[in-house]
């Protein structure tokens, strides 16, 4: 049966997209003079996917690829002015207030009076910690792990370290690739729930008819498929 639950954070429990969304306007504006919209956008893709292995996810290095981009599209000609903007951008998005998504606290605190709860997270330490202090939920969880990627081998470790077989361990999280299909193919259950503003960086197929894969609308359903799921065991 089900014994471990884990819940991804951001735009899992907690808003983190809509800020990136909101910053990159922001930095379309200040370069407008300089590429079209669409052409920036693409540009600051490709390098947030080139410097994850350098900087890792998070808005720091959120904020070192729009500086990169501006450079590039400007021929190391991008204004002082802008790239202080830029900066004070990212410090913006790291001083901006948690705002949990419905459901969130609800849900964990109804699963938490009954399994077990880890939070899995990967991101900018200080960051992620910062964010779980804020969150209020931080006294829910009895672990957290906040990791540099998530893979199928990182999960196997978290939950062999943590004593927890993984056909009893689940993970809930707005990710196919992050968080539902690595932790099924550790062994686990994946349970998607769909964000309003997916990451292009994190697309991934479904793994549509698996059956330890669920798909739920939001968090508040999250403790009845648990309970259907041990019913049905």
């Amino acid at each position: 049966m089900l014994s471990t639950i884990c819940f991804d954070a951001d735009d899992t429990l907690w808003q983190n997209e809509r800020f990136f969304r909101l910053t990159e306007e922001r930095f379309l504006a200040l370069l407008a003079d300089h590429a079209e919209p669409d052409h920036l956008a693409d540009r600051l893709l490709d390098a947030e996917r080139r410097n994850i292995e350098h900087y890792g996810y998070g808005i720091k290095g959120f904020t070192l690829s729009m500086i990169e981009t501006a450079l590039q599209v400007t021929e190391n000609r991008v204004p002082g002015e802008v790239i202080a903007e830029l900066i004070a951008a990212g410090q913006d998005m790291l001083r901006h207030p948690i705002e949990l998504l419905p459901g969130a606290e609800e849900t964990v605190r109804a699963l938490a009076a009954e399994y077990r709860i880890l939070l899995i997270t990967k991101g900018d330490l200080i960051d992620q910690e910062r964010k779980l202090a804020q969150s209020g939920l931080g006294d829910l969880f009895d672990g957290v792990e906040i990791v540099s990627e998530k893979t199928a081998a990182v999960y196997r470790d978290i939950f062999s370290g943590r004593g927890v077989a993984p056909e009893t361990a689940m993970m809930v999280g707005n990710s196919l690739k992050s968080d539902v299909n690595p932790a099924i193919e550790a062994g686990g259950w994946g349970v998607f729930v769909p964000c309003e503003l997916p990451w292009a960086l994190e697309a991934a197929d479904a793994p549509v008819g698996h059956p330890r894969f669920r798909e739920v609308a939001d968090l508040s359903v999250v403790p009845d498929v648990v309970a259907a799921i041990n019913r049905n065991i």
